[in-house]
């Protein structure tokens, strides 16, 4: 949904929270920065329990908080002793709370494919039906490939697919060297779509090593 209607995203956590669910708040910077014009954590946080949620208890976890103060949050979080938790990406991997039900991602567009895919899978552990709600701009002021990415995100939970769909935005980089995006170094196969081609040209390429006893790559190993 667009930034304007990001008082409904957040009538529709209230409603989470009122059945006795808890919710995610992300936001791409844990504070606001003049030259970077970003939703920031800090203030994001200290706007909610002002306004929209202010008759829940609303935690703040981001990266520059020490490991013991990370952990604390947590603790108390997956204690339902927080509501809401307005977070950065540091929630992407290794939180586990069932009882949290609905995740805002604010800035949606500002964030890669797999990070998003990563957040939204901190929903949905339960087994109550889950909502993560992307908010982000209008469409006409988004770049393509952020649009993409977006419409990717929507049209399906299955990582493999998006994986290849962050592979064709961000290129695949070198076969052989160390740059992991970008124009690839192959001239004539694009590594995705011609990977029926390829997969039968790694078969030729074993047999035709073995007619002559030359050692073949194995790019399985």
């Amino acid at each position: 949904m667009t930034e304007e209607r990001s008082t409904e995203a957040y009538r529709r956590l209230r409603r989470h929270l009122d059945e006795g669910r808890q919710a995610y708040v992300v936001c791409p910077l844990i504070e606001e920065s003049e030259t970077y014009q970003a939703r920031a954590a800090e203030a994001e946080a200290e706007r909610l329990r002002r306004d929209e949620l202010r008759d829940y208890r609303v935690g703040l976890l981001h990266g520059r908080l020490r490991p013991a103060e990370r952990r604390e949050l947590m603790a108390r979080f997956k204690a339902r002793e927080l509501d809401v938790l307005v977070a950065t990406t540091v929630i992407e991997v290794g939180v586990d709370v069932p009882n949290a039900t609905i995740m805002i991602v604010q800035e949606a567009d500002r964030f890669g494919l797999a990070q998003l895919h990563q957040l939204r899978g901190r929903v949905g552990r339960g087994a109550e039906q889950s909502y993560c709600l992307l908010v982000s701009r209008v469409r006409e002021e988004l770049t393509d490939t952020a649009a993409t990415r977006l419409e990717a995100l929507v049209a399906t939970t299955d990582g493999f697919e998006l994986a290849e769909v962050d592979l064709d935005l961000r290129g695949g980089g070198q076969l052989f060297g160390t740059r992991q995006h970008g124009i690839s170094d192959l001239r004539f196969a694009h590594i995705r779509l011609d990977r029926p081609l390829l997969e039968r040209a790694r078969v030729v390429a074993r047999e035709v090593g073995e007619l002559v006893e030359m050692p073949v790559l194995d790019l399985d190993a």
